[in-house]
């Protein structure tokens, strides 16, 4: 949990107190927002802050009368701007949907979080079409990370982790497509959970992979994104966290061990010796096959085919109000054909089939979320090469998880003073409660550690 922030139940229990309402809670945050903006912050790329406080003082009148509809109800949320908000344009942060035609009904998991009582803030930057694991935007502006502003916040759901950890929201509604909840969950010293990608709906989504999207949450604490997802997808989540003593959890040093800097390196053995301190299980095993996925994705992907589908119309209309890095990505997939998707699709269900082999022996598989803590934005703003190259390792660890469909938390690891590293605790389709239940166990065992 990311130290003096509240999670959403703290807020809750405050609410069902009277010690604050809606409204006061919605006021506070809305002023950060606009005080971030004054300072030329861009993590929101639009407030919606009369339609919020109508929303809070509706919630307050509804938990006088005895009303509340989930933990969520009051609790202020940010939305990522490629969901449909009713009456607003969703431009994924592109100038080249800017001009769309407002949306005409709320997106699923939109409806769902406000079904479950959530006052929605606004919409956040991120990385346009959301295809980039680093945040930048050309046109909106880069959110940088709140702790330390020469450095990147991660992308792409770059601008919702911002307004979490700068309580300008109390939980941020992303898409994880390759990392894009848990890398910048992993930077800025938050959680971050992608699930299975067929629990939550995204109907009214600016979609960049229909395989690969997951919608989820950005908060403070595991306990903060299950109650999220449980608003999301409709699932019960158990709230009970199982003993540490016992837990078999799996690790493995190919692919996504190699190329970790010595500081991600450091943080994610310091978390396996207090697991196994703590009597889990955790040892190493081996899964080569990881190494053939550059050559299984050397095409750009089931994301660049997919992609290059959605967007083939619209770059011919409008490709030059399009980020170039984001245009050239998306036109690799102009480049395969039928016959390399179905490739595709059948390398990805031969993995699929490994990795519940490889798997099978352990509760979970831990890896560092990301290879490399927060790199610079300088470097990455005028050096295309870096960029790419950048973009590649970022992406590297967190991809591995939407290509084999499972779902993953990211929870910080690192010691207090120290720039964040995420700790993945990663499982196969439907395993998403199990992921949950085990990252309420881990994340108390490493915040006692660290605080300690």
């Amino acid at each position: 949990m990311s130290k003096q922030h509240k999670t959403i139940r703290d807020l809750a229990a405050d609410l069902a107190a009277g010690r604050i309402t809606s409204v006061e809670l919605t006021q506070r945050m809305l002023a950060r927002a606009e005080a971030h903006r004054a300072q030329c912050g861009v993590a929101y790329v639009s407030l919606d802050g009369e339609q919020a406080l109508a929303e809070a003082r509706a919630s307050d009148a509804a938990r006088a009368a005895g009303i509340v509809a989930s933990p969520l109800a009051g609790i202020p949320i940010s939305i990522k701007d490629l969901f449909d908000v009713q009456g607003q344009v969703s431009s994924a942060a592109s100038l080249a949907l800017a001009d769309a035609a407002p949306a005409s009904t709320d997106a699923t998991a939109v409806a769902r979080l406000r079904a479950a009582g959530a006052i929605l803030l606004g919409r956040t930057n991120m990385s346009e079409f959301a295809f980039s694991g680093l945040g930048l935007n050309p046109h909106y502006g880069t959110p940088v990370n709140p702790l330390d502003r020469s450095r990147i916040a991660g992308g792409s759901s770059s601008g919702g982790a911002v307004t979490v950890a700068l309580q300008m929201a109390a939980g941020a509604l992303g898409t994880d497509t390759g990392g894009s909840i848990r890398i910048p969950a992993a930077f800025c010293g938050l959680t971050g959970f992608k699930p299975t990608a067929s629990t939550v709906p995204l109907t009214g989504a600016v979609p960049l992979s229909r395989l690969l999207d997951s919608a989820g949450p950005i908060a403070h604490s595991v306990d903060c994104c299950a109650i999220l997802h449980a608003a999301l997808s409709g699932q019960d989540i158990s709230l009970d966290a199982p003993a540490v003593k016992g837990l078999r959890f799996g690790f493995t040093r190919d692919y996504v061990g190699a190329n970790v800097d010595a500081q991600v390196q450091q943080a994610f053995d310091a978390a396996l010796d207090q697991l196994r301190a703590a009597g889990a299980l955790v040892e190493q095993f081996d899964f080569p096959e990881l190494l053939e996925l550059p050559t299984i994705n050397g095409g750009g992907g089931l994301v660049a085919a997919e992609a290059w589908h959605w967007h083939r119309a619209l770059l011919e209309q409008k490709g030059v109000q399009y980020d170039q890095r984001v245009a050239a990505r998306i036109r690799r997939g102009q480049q395969q054909g039928a016959a390399d998707y179905i490739d595709l699709l059948d390398a990805r269900r031969r993995l699929i089939a490994i990795a519940r082999s490889r798997l099978a022996p352990y509760d979970a598989w831990l890896m560092p979320s990301v290879a490399i803590v927060a790199p610079e934005l300088a470097p990455l703003e005028h050096d295309d090469a870096a960029f790419f190259a950048t973009n590649g390792l970022v992406l590297r660890n967190t991809s591995v998880i939407n290509f084999l469909d499972g779902c993953a938390l990211s929870v910080p690891c690192q010691a207090d003073g120290e720039l964040p590293v995420g700790l993945g605790i990663c499982g196969l389709a439907g395993q998403d409660a199990q992921i949950l239940r085990l990252g309420r166990a881990v994340e108390t065992l490493l915040r006692v550690h660290v605080h300690r």
